[in-house]
C-alpha cells in the first residue's frame, strides 16, 4: 500500500498538479474507484476524512492527516517532500503562482463547464489569456527567470512553483496545442521553463503514464468538447 491516496476524477485538469508533485519526488499513490470518490463526496460533511465539497483530496497515511483543496494540497505536499523555499516571501510566491494557475483553469473551462464554448466566444477570451501567460512571464522575470536557465523563485533546485507552472501549461499544451502556441508567443521564458521541467526524468515518464491513463482527455465532460471545438477546431 503506497503511503498517499488521491481522490480524483480520472482526467487530468486539477488532479494532475498533485499527481506530478508526488510524481517529480519520487512517491507512490493510489487513486480509488470513481464510485468510492462519489462515495466520500455524497457523506456528510462531518463524516468526511477532510470536509470538501469536490477534489482532489489527499490522504497521507504516514501522517494521519486529510486536505483537501489544490493549492493546500500543493503546500502540503511542497512542505513535506521540500519543494518550497525557505524564505516567507518565496513560499508566498509559491502559493500566489498555484491560485494563479487554479484560476486559469476555472477560466478555461467556465468555471466548471457552467456555459459552453464557441470559436466565437474563445476568440473574445484569447486577450484575457493571453493576460494570464504574461502574468506568469512578469512573475518568472522577478523571480529566477531572468537567465535562459532559471527556475521559478530561484534556488536551483525544482520546486512546487516551477511544477505547478509546467503541469499547467505543458497539458494545455498537449491537449489543445493552439494555447501551446499562444503561450510561445506571448511568454517565451515560461514556454520554456515548462519545457525543462516537463522533460525532466520523473515528469517525462509521468506524461506518458497519464497519457496512457487518460488519452487526450482534460477535464472530461461537454465543457471539454466544446473547448476541443473551439480551441483545436
Amino acid at each position: 500500500m503506497s503511503d498517499y491516496t488521491l481522490y480524483y476524477w480520472p482526467v487530468p485538469f486539477r488532479g494532475e498538479f498533485i499527481r506530478t508533485i508526488l510524481a517529480h519526488a519520487g512517491k507512490a499513490w493510489d487513486e480509488p474507484e470513481v464510485s468510492t470518490l462519489v462515495e466520500v463526496m455524497e457523506e456528510a460533511p462531518g463524516d468526511q476524512p477532510v470536509p470538501f465539497m469536490g477534489p482532489p483530496v489527499l490522504v497521507d497515511r504516514a501522517a494521519d492527516f486529510t486536505v483537501s483543496q489544490m493549492p493546500a494540497v500543493a503546500l502540503y505536499l511542497g512542505d513535506i517532500l521540500g519543494l518550497l523555499p525557505s524564505s516567507p516571501q518565496d513560499r508566498a510566491m509559491t502559493l500566489k503562482i498555484v491560485a494563479d494557475a487554479n484560476d486559469v483553469i476555472d477560466e478555461i473551462t467556465l468555471n466548471g463547464g457552467r456555459e459552453m464554448w464557441t470559436p466565437a466566444t474563445w476568440m473574445d477570451f484569447v486577450p484575457r489569456l493571453r493576460r494570464w501567460m504574461s502574468i506568469f512571464e512578469a512573475t518568472g522575470q522577478r523571480h529566477g527567470l531572468q537567465r535562459d536557465h532559471g527556475l521559478m523563485l530561484g534556488g536551483g533546485t525544482i520546486g512546487v512553483a516551477d511544477i505547478v507552472t509546467a503541469t499547467l501549461w505543458s497539458t494545455l499544451r498537449r491537449v489543445f496545442p493552439g494555447i501551446g502556441t499562444i503561450l510561445d508567443e506571448t511568454a517565451p521564458g515560461i514556454a520554456a521553463l515548462s519545457r525543462r521541467v516537463w522533460q525532466t526524468p520523473a515528469l517525462a515518464a509521468w506524461d506518458k503514464e497519464s497519457v496512457r491513463r487518460y488519452g487526450d482527455s482534460y477535464c472530461g465532460g461537454q465543457i471539454e468538447k466544446s473547448l476541443k471545438k473551439s480551441v483545436n477546431g
